[in-house]
C-alpha cells in the first residue's frame, strides 16, 4: 500500500492511520526523541578579541630573555604609597588619613596598605614614612619644585639637587582667561544651552562615591561649565596620573619643532647604539606610540599574570633607581611599530630622549617645561615629579589643577598655538597625535593614537570617534573635541574610579548636545 497521501483519499488515510498505530503498539513504548545539541557556549567578543592580540604579539615574538626587576614587591607597593601621600599632603593639601583612604590606588595599592604601618608626616623634614614589617622604612621628601620623591630603599638622600620652578608670569587674578583667572571682557561665545551645561555639571558631580574633584569644560576656548569638590580650587594641583603622558608628549613636540628631532628619526637612546643592536632601528614615532616592542610587563598587557612577578610598568615609579638607564637597557619583544601596548617603557624612554634634547639647547632641564609650555599658556600649577636621580617621571607622576588641563587641552585644540599666537608644536600635530597608531589599528584595537594621546576610534564615549583625550589612572581624563570646539576635563580622587565613567559619559552626552557642532 502507498504511504503518500497524495494518492490516498479518506479510507486509505484512516487505514494508514490504523497500520501505523497497531504497529507502534507492537513495537511498545516508543523512544525518547534524541535530545536537542546544547547550543554553543556564547563568545564574550573582548576575550574573544583579547586572545587574538595574544596570538597575533606571539606570531611576532622576538627570542628575547626577560628579566623581572629586583627587589621586594611589597616594599616597591610601599614605594609607591609614600609618594601619593607625600604628593597629596604637600600639594593638594589632604590629610594622610583622607590621602591613605583616597588617592594614590596605582602605585601604591589599597589592598597592600594594609600590610605595613600608617603613614607618619613630618611637617618639619616635609617627609612621609611608613615602615614595613621586616622594619624597611620608604621615606618620600617633598622638594618644591619637583614634587614629592621617595628616597631609594635604605637611603635618605637624593642624587640630584631640587631645584625651584616658579612660572614667569604676572598673578592669575591681574590677566583674563586663558592666561589668567579674570573673567574675559568680550562677550561669552553664542550658541550654548546653558541649561544642558547646568545639567551636564550636575551629572559630573550626581554620584559622590565617584569622588569627583574638578570638573572644567570650555567651548571655543572659554568657561562654560566649571565646578569643584570640597575643599579643592581653581587652582589645587590634584593627582592626574597617566595623563602626564601627554605632557611628555607636548614637550617633545616642542624639541621637535625646534628642530632637535623629528618624529621619522631612530630615537638616538645611548644604550642602544652599540654595533648589531636592532633597538637602533626603532623611531621616535614608534616610541611616542606606545609601538617601541620594548620587553616589559605592564597590567595593560592582555596576557598580563596579577599573580606574576611585580611588573616592570610600576617599578618605573617605584623602583628608586634611574628610570631612564632601566627602561633603555629593556631588549625588544617586537619589532617596532608592529605591536602597540601600553606600556611605560615607551612614555619613560621619550623622557628620556626629552632630556637629552633639552641638555642640547643647553636649556635648564627642570624649568624647561615650565618656559617652553607652561608659561606660553597660563599654566601656574603644574608639577612634574622626578625619580631620585632627578628624571621626570610624568608617565604618571604629576599634579595640577583642572583649569590648567583645560589650558594645555585648549593648546591642541588650536593645533599648538598658544594664546599669544605663537606656534609651539609643530603644525598638524594635534592631527598627528588625534591619529589611531598604525600598530593598534594592527591589533584591531583603534584607541591609541601618537603623542601618548588616546582616541575615541572605537566609540565607547558619547563623542564623535575623532575626539581624542589625555587619560589618567583613576577616572582622569582632558578630552578634546575639534568638532565642537570643546574640552572637558574631569579629576577625581582615585578611590572614584569605578564610578567615574558613568558621572562623566553622562556629562559629556549633555555637553555634546548643549553647543553647536562647527
Amino acid at each position: 500500500m502507498s504511504t503518500r497521501p497524495s494518492q490516498t483519499g479518506p479510507a486509505g488515510l484512516a487505514a494508514l492511520f490504523f497500520t501505523t498505530a497497531l504497529a507502534a503498539a507492537c513495537q511498545g513504548p516508543a523512544p525518547a526523541p534524541a535530545p536537542e545539541p546544547a547550543p554553543a557556549a556564547a563568545v564574550d567578543p573582548a576575550e574573544a578579541a583579547r586572545q587574538k592580540r595574544i596570538a597575533r604579539a606571539k606570531a611576532l615574538e622576538l627570542d628575547t630573555p626577560y628579566e623581572p626587576p629586583p627587589g621586594d614587591a611589597l616594599s616597591h607597593h610601599t614605594s609607591g604609597y609614600v609618594k601619593t601621600v607625600c604628593s597629596a599632603v604637600f600639594l593638594t593639601g589632604y590629610t594622610a588619613e583622607f590621602a591613605a583612604e583616597h588617592v594614590g590606588y596605582f602605585t601604591g595599592p589599597y589592598e597592600h596598605r594594609a600590610k605595613v604601618g600608617k603613614p607618619v608626616v613630618d611637617m618639619a623634614k616635609k617627609t612621609v614614612s611608613i615602615t614595613l614589617p621586616n622594619g624597611v622604612v620608604r621615606t618620600a621628601v617633598y622638594t618644591g619644585g619637583q614634587g614629592c620623591v621617595t628616597y631609594p630603599e635604605g637611603s635618605t638622600t637624593l642624587n640630584f639637587t631640587p631645584k625651584t620652578v616658579k612660572p614667569n608670569l604676572p598673578p592669575a587674578a591681574s590677566q583674563d582667561w586663558p592666561m589668567g583667572d579674570r573673567e574675559p571682557k568680550t562677550p561669552p561665545p553664542a550658541g550654548v544651552d546653558m541649561e544642558k551645561v547646568k545639567a551636564a555639571v550636575e551629572a559630573a558631580f550626581a554620584n559622590p562615591d565617584a569622588e569627583t574633584t574638578a570638573f572644567v569644560a570650555t567651548y571655543k576656548g572659554r568657561i562654560i561649565a566649571e565646578r569643584y569638590g570640597d575643599g579643592i580650587t581653581a587652582t589645587t594641583p590634584l593627582e592626574s596620573w597617566s595623563m602626564g603622558k601627554s605632557v611628555t608628549g607636548t614637550i617633545m613636540a616642542t624639541l621637535i619643532h625646534r628642530g632637535v628631532y623629528t618624529l621619522d628619526q631612530p630615537a638616538p637612546v645611548p644604550e642602544w647604539q652599540g654595533e648589531g643592536d636592532k633597538r637602533k632601528e626603532i623611531r621616535i614615532q614608534d616610541i611616542m606610540r606606545m609601538s617601541s616592542g620594548i620587553r616589559i610587563k605592564a597590567p595593560n598587557d592582555p596576557d598580563y599574570d596579577p599573580n606574576g612577578t611585580y611588573p616592570d610598568h610600576l617599578y618605573l615609579y617605584t623602583g628608586g633607581v634611574d628610570s631612564y638607564k632601566y627602561a633603555a637597557t629593556r631588549p625588544q619583544q617586537w619589532p617596532p611599530n608592529r605591536v602597540g601596548r601600553y606600556r611605560n617603557t615607551d612614555p619613560v624612554l621619550a623622557n628620556y630622549l626629552n632630556r637629552l634634547g633639552i641638555e642640547k639647547l643647553k636649556a635648564d632641564y627642570h624649568s624647561y617645561p615650565q618656559r617652553a609650555v607652561f608659561d606660553k599658556i597660563g599654566v601656574r600649577t603644574m608639577v612634574l615629579e622626578t625619580d631620585p636621580f632627578g628624571n621626570f617621571l610624568t608617565q604618571g607622576y604629576e599634579y595640577m589643577s583642572g583649569r590648567d588641563w583645560a589650558r594645555l587641552g585648549n593648546l591642541y585644540l588650536n593645533d599648538g598655538v598658544t594664546p599669544g599666537g605663537e606656534r609651539i608644536l609643530p603644525e598638524g600635530y594635534a592631527a598627528h597625535v588625534s591619529t589611531v597608531a598604525p600598530a593598534w589599528l594592527e591589533d584591531e584595537n583603534p584607541v591609541y593614537g601618537g603623542g601618548f594621546f588616546w582616541v575615541n576610534g572605537d566609540g565607547r564615549v558619547p563623542l564623535p570617534k575623532e575626539a581624542y583625550s589625555m587619560q589618567g589612572a583613576g577616572g582622569q581624563s582632558v578630552w578634546i573635541v575639534p568638532s565642537h570646539d570643546l574640552v572637558i576635563v574631569r579629576l577625581g580622587n582615585f578611590k572614584g574610579s569605578r564610578q567615574a565613567g558613568a558621572t562623566l559619559n553622562k556629562a559629556m552626552e549633555l555637553l555634546l548636545g548643549a553647543v553647536a557642532k562647527k
